[in-house]
């Protein structure tokens, strides 16, 4: 496992690797995903994240910060204009994808999405 304080995603948060910012608060950050899998991609992650790597780790401590990733999801859907439906992800462990010990939510929309996924 990557040290906690050691990925890509506080890399970004620290302004040390570049990144297209879609949305920012004094909490949440969120970005557009390098390998998009539809027309719109963007990655939502807490600016700190308070020691959750994964949404497995998550206990009552972290309802703050999961309430506002969940709620700047909702503003960026608005601000992107996602009127016609998107989806939300967290991919969680190994096997359920997470390739990035840090806690963040996937937006994708633009285009229909089938169902099951992967």
């Amino acid at each position: 496992m990557v040290d906690q304080e050691d990925t890509i995603f506080h890399k970004i948060i620290k302004k040390e690797i570049p990144s297209k910012m879609i949305y920012e608060d004094e909490d949440v950050y969120a970005f557009k995903d390098i390998n998009p899998c539809a027309p719109f991609h963007c990655l939502v992650i807490p600016k700190n994240m308070q020691g959750l790597s994964s949404l497995s780790k998550a206990n009552e401590s972290h309802l703050d910060i999961l309430g506002k990733l969940m709620l700047a999801v909702s503003k960026i859907a608005a601000q992107e204009k996602l009127e016609k439906g998107f989806r939300t992800v967290i991919n969680t462990g190994e096997e359920g994808g997470q390739t990035v010990d840090y806690i963040h939510i996937h937006i994708i929309a633009g285009r229909n999405l089938s169902w099951p996924p992967g």
